[in-house]
């Protein structure tokens, strides 16, 4: 009998030192908002995402690098001294076709510049959603779904995209830990409840980031398979598979 390859979820950055990722596909998620900006911008044309840790080392970034864009956001809003925010409407084609996105978030490019010996990094968002899927399952790799979470705490939308990948791939994969199975029991109860963007009204951080007029940012991000395509993460920068 043939083993099928295995799909992990990590639930918070703060467990990913409890996972093993050597040689497994790693899936950055943080639905509201970094991951959705970053497929967003790539498709309409962004020459690359560059992820930096920190507003300074974005702005100095901004200096040196041709034709970019020195964008973020700390607590939701946009980070002092960047002029652009973490909004998926904001990277439009007209305005960032051709340009280098640098972008620094409170949690999803924290995660990312914590992912360590892997076989390849990935970039999650329900309007990737089938694009992505279709490419993991072609990987036939073992699969970590890493959720950005906010400061560490359990999120619920990036939980429920880990399901919805989960969605995806099933059969060809098999769960391997309870965290996997929670989140995939989670989103086909929201299959039950109407839209995902109606379920997930009832969770923290829409209430947080829709408290600072961003609902239309919410409904956008939680949009299926707008962009379909397959970002990943080469150390430095953020790209297309196949580009």
């Amino acid at each position: 009998m043939i083993s099928k390859p295995q799909i992990e979820v990590c639930l918070s950055p703060a467990l990913l030192h409890k996972l093993d990722l050597t040689g497994k596909i790693v899936v950055i998620i943080d639905i509201f908002r970094a991951t959705s900006t970053i497929v967003t911008a790539l498709d309409n044309g962004a020459k690359a995402v560059v992820p930096t840790a920190s507003v300074a080392e974005c702005i100095h970034l901004g200096k040196t690098t041709p034709n970019s864009v020195t964008a973020g956001e700390r607590n939701g809003m946009i980070a002092s001294g960047l002029k652009y925010g973490n909004s998926p409407l904001t990277y439009s084609k007209s305005f960032i076709e051709g340009k280098t996105l640098l972008l620094t978030t409170t949690n999803g490019t924290r995660l990312l510049k914590m992912i360590e010996n892997s076989a390849g990094i990935l970039i999650g968002a329900f309007m990737n959603l089938s694009a992505l899927s279709s490419y993991i399952q072609a990987q036939g790799k073992d699969l970590v779904l890493a959720c950005a979470a906010w400061k560490d705490k359990v999120n619920l939308e990036d939980a429920l995209f880990a399901g919805a990948v989960i969605h995806q791939l099933l059969p060809h994969f098999e769960l391997y830990d309870d965290s996997s199975r929670m989140v995939h029991d989670a989103y086909q109860f929201s299959l039950q409840q109407g839209s995902v963007f109606e379920y997930l009204k009832k969770c923290t951080h829409y209430h947080r980031l829709a408290g600072y007029g961003l609902e239309e940012d919410l409904k956008y991000a939680t949009q299926l398979n707008t962009h379909p395509v397959v970002p990943y993460y080469n150390g430095k920068e953020i790209l297309l598979i196949g580009n």
